[in-house]
């Protein structure tokens, strides 16, 4: 039979070292908790954690808010460069019409000078065309029958501070006129060189791009021709006015055989660059002051 009063002393330390094991547990953990340190601690690592959240949420919102600022920048400093090329562009546009209308100025002073000092009553016209036939090479202007334009009339145009001969009216309408020019393989004209005042007939070739010739020149006279000399209308044929500027020579072809030579002119009027011309009613202007003749 076994003996149980041996076995209940050992019970009784077991049951006694478990109870002040669990005493010193508690004992421990009350002292724990109830330290000020530890209050603070868990008070500084709360108000660690929020302020580091508060300042990357900071950090964020100003990150973005710079981004938006920025887009926003962006998008007026690209309407304000728009603006600027824009105003460029008008202000370019305005600077070449200025120098346009600059131009114009001194085109129509040119052609107000050529008033002041003509000596014909003369039309202004401007040149509104070319004629496309190939029978003859016709230059339209915007003056006709109701401007007193008639068949036959000279027209001359004013360049570079010359007065030069165009051509002559061969055809009028209402409002409009068509001139034969210098160069046309039709026209012939009476001329004279200006200094020495020898005579021939001056001729196109049909084209504006070549030179006019000069016919029927003695060739005894060859040593009084230089380059550059000017030749004139001489007024024959009652057609041009005389004393107009037709060209200037060039060239002088001419051999021992023959009687007469050649002189190669080149035009004083650029055809080119003609805008406005005048056609002429060959009748004088009468002079300031003076009193018409009363039949």
């Amino acid at each position: 039979m076994p003996n149980t009063a041996e076995k209940k002393p050992s019970f009784f330390f077991n049951m006694s070292g478990a109870v002040f094991g669990a005493l010193v547990i508690v004992s421990f953990l009350s002292l724990f908790f109830s330290t000020k340190s530890f209050v603070l601690s868990f008070k500084d690592i709360g108000l660690s954690l929020f302020l580091g959240a508060r300042g990357g949420i900071h950090t964020v919102v100003s990150a973005v808010s710079g981004t938006v600022a920025a887009i926003q920048e962006l998008a007026v400093l690209r309407e304000e460069y728009a603006e600027l090329v824009s105003r460029m562009n008008r202000y370019e546009q305005m600077e070449r019409s200025a120098a346009d209308i600059i131009m114009e100025n001194r085109r129509l002073r040119e052609q107000l000078g050529f008033l002041d000092t003509a000596t014909y009553t003369s039309i202004p016209a401007q040149i509104v065309g070319w004629d496309p036939d190939n029978l003859f090479s016709a230059i339209a202007i915007n003056r006709g029958e109701f401007h007193g334009v008639a068949v036959n009339m000279p027209v001359i145009a004013y360049q570079n501070g010359t007065e030069g001969l165009v051509g002559k009216v061969i055809q009028t309408a209402r409002f409009e006129s068509l001139v034969m020019p210098l160069y046309d393989a039709s026209s012939f004209i009476a001329a004279r060189l200006a200094a020495s005042r020898y005579e021939g007939i001056v001729e196109g070739q049909g084209s504006p791009d070549a030179p006019l010739v000069m016919r029927f020149i003695q060739n005894r006279v060859t040593s009084e021709i230089n380059a550059g000399d000017v030749v004139v209308s001489s007024g024959l044929g009652r057609v041009y006015p005389p004393e107009i500027s037709i060209g200037r020579v060039a060239n002088v072809n001419y051999q021992e055989y023959e009687i007469s030579m050649e002189i190669i002119l080149e035009p004083v009027i650029d055809y080119s660059r003609l805008e406005y011309v005048f056609v002429l009613d060959k009748t004088p202007v009468p002079a300031e002051g003076a009193k018409e003749d009363i039949p």
